[in-house]
């Protein structure tokens, strides 16, 4: 494997070099992780085995936080007050694997088509270091969270008080990225992942014989009409510049050839970068809904739900992350282009409790995340936990 990435100054070789050590122990816990995957909040397995690590290593174990996320805190050698929370999801995906790898998942429909376990290592490896080492003044708060993938995992463990009980000045999360070269990061100011809204429109009348729809209150050709005038939302209510998605992304109706539904349902998503404009799509969805369904003498029932906030970086924590970023993996493999990207993340919502930055690490995989096909080299795992245990250094430097 190779991790070289040529860290150009300070004590970064010197992380790099140790934490390479921990390479076969990180690969052998991310394979595991790997075969056994767990979907949000099922993460039983999976967080046993970070909380066994972290205890092995001499952290402090919280456990029960969002139902199955772990939080593990550390303090420096040297006194100090502020605190860092790094931050890695567990979750794998309800999906099939198609990778061929020799660790692909054992469950049927489980898979981590993320890379979900990819992160939970690297965070991991950061914990080993710097509990070997505790060179740092202060606290860090590793926050190893369930149920990213629209479950809202983020928003159940500060429920669970995370925030209350373990206080952050600054907090920090990293996703794998294919839209990057192996070991180049990117880290944009401002907004840069959308807010997501769940919708789901269902449609009642009543139903009757396929042969006498005169006695019927059809809701299939009331869907039609909906589907195509919630279309219509974006381009006619929503600024040009302002970029907002709705996508229709299933349709039930009935079951048989003979027979017309009583019902019909349809369910989507939204994605906007402002708030305000989540807020007028909702607004005609419910409009635009009861009317046609008023129109074809239907009822409509409409359930919106906010999924992701939209995720803003802090300004100064994105040069903080680029400015170390650059002293691990130079200059040339650090973007801090603006850029906007119509994904969503939970990690948006620990941002309303500490500022800071979500950024990106590219590896050599050339499928998507969310495809059967995924995979993720191995030789992330030491860069990104370098990176996270120099953020660490560099934020709670002694004096």
């Amino acid at each position: 494997m190779n991790i070289a990435v040529d860290p150009v100054k300070t004590s970064a070789p010197k992380i790099l070099d140790r934490i390479g050590t921990y390479v076969p122990e990180l690969v052998s816990i991310r394979h595991d992780l790997h075969r056994h995957p767990e979907i949000g909040f099922e993460e039983v397995r999976t967080s046993g085995i970070v909380a066994e690590k972290l205890a092995s290593w001499g952290i402090e174990v919280h456990r029960g936080y969002g139902k199955t996320g772990v939080v593990g805190v550390l303090r420096g050698r040297h006194a100090g007050n502020r605190s860092i929370g790094l931050r890695a999801d567990m979750d794998a995906l309800p999906m099939p694997e198609e990778t061929g790898l020799p660790y692909a998942s054992v469950y049927p429909g489980r898979f981590h088509g993320c890379g979900h376990d990819v992160h939970t290592t690297i965070l991991l490896g950061t914990a080993r270091y710097l509990a070997e080492t505790r060179d740092f003044a202060g606290t860090v708060v590793f926050i190893f969270q369930p149920a990213e993938e629209g479950l809202g995992g983020a928003r159940a463990m500060i429920a669970d008080r995370l925030f209350k009980d373990f206080p952050v000045d600054e907090i920090y999360g990293l996703h794998n990225s294919t839209h990057s070269a192996p070991n180049h990061l990117k880290v944009s100011p401002g907004t840069i992942l959308a807010g997501a809204d769940f919708f789901d429109i269902r449609l009642k009348g009543r139903g009757a014989h396929a042969a006498h729809p005169d006695v019927s209150r059809d809701p299939v050709p009331a869907t039609g009409e909906l589907i195509q005038a919630l279309q219509t939302i974006v381009s006619r209510n929503v600024s040009p510049t302002e970029p907002a998605v709705l996508s229709i992304t299933r349709i039930e109706a009935g079951s048989a050839y003979n027979v017309i539904p009583e019902t019909a349902s349809i369910s989507g998503t939204v994605r906007a970068f402002s708030d305000s404009v989540r807020e007028t799509i909702r607004q005609r969805i419910h409009t635009i809904s009861d009317h046609i369904a008023a129109a074809h003498g239907l009822t409509a029932e409409v359930d919106i739900r906010d999924i992701f906030s939209v995720l803003t970086n802090d300004d100064a924590s994105v040069e903080i992350v680029a400015g170390v970023a650059r002293e691990i993996l130079g200059d040339e493999r650090v973007s801090t282009e603006p850029g906007r990207f119509m994904g969503s993340e939970d990690f948006a919502d620990l941002l309303k409790h500490a500022p800071g930055a979500f950024f990106t690490l590219g590896h050599s995989g050339t499928v998507p995340a969310h495809n059967p096909g995924f995979i993720v080299d191995d030789a992330i795992l030491p860069v990104g936990a370098t990176l996270f245990a120099r953020l660490v250094e560099t934020r709670l430097k002694a004096v």
